[in-house]
């Protein structure tokens, strides 16, 4: 599925990322494309999946499970924790949602449905997070990893620093 990487430079580009920009607009447009991916492939957004995935698409913060938990049960569907792991790891699995290893917690994809290696800019103060390409250094890391025989399958790569606002406050 194509997507229009102007449609919100805000979400889509880290150094913007981090700036007011209409994420109303990039979480419908995000919601939208996942609805599309998942229609495509057979499967459901079922009403719990479609909710916690709207969670997650509020803010560029990451979520823990039992913050995604606590909006679920305020809202009817259910305080078991399964109900809320059940969702993101179908979120995870159709790469719908990442999981930010560092804060142990789940944030939104903004690229659904693209083959992308994305790097986690992640704001040590105020927890942000913003999506970035890192084509290029997976590119340096499978050759550095190919030196040693070594196949990577799978990797996440995570910066941990300070966003715009933070610098001006610190």
């Amino acid at each position: 599925m194509a997507h229009d990487h102007h449609a919100c430079p805000g979400c889509d580009a880290p150094d913007l990322a981090f700036a007011a920009h209409d994420h109303a607009h990039c979480a419908a447009d995000a919601l939208g494309r996942a609805e599309a991916l998942v229609a495509e492939k057979g499967l459901r957004l079922t009403p719990v999946r479609r909710r916690v995935l709207e969670i997650l698409l509020e803010e560029h913060r990451a979520l823990g499970a039992y913050d995604v938990l606590t909006r679920l049960a305020a809202e009817g569907f259910g305080n078991q924790p399964p109900v809320a792991y059940r969702a993101l790891d179908f979120l995870e699995e159709q790469g719908l949602a990442h999981r930010i290893r560092r804060l142990n917690a789940f944030t939104a994809c903004m690229h659904p449905g693209e083959a992308h290696a994305p790097a986690f800019l992640i704001c040590r103060v105020c927890n942000v997070v913003a999506e970035a390409p890192a084509a290029p250094v997976m590119v340096a890391l499978q050759a550095a990893a190919a030196t040693s025989g070594f196949v990577i399958e799978r990797s996440t790569i995570e910066a941990l620093g300070l966003c715009p606002s933070c610098q001006v406050a610190a």
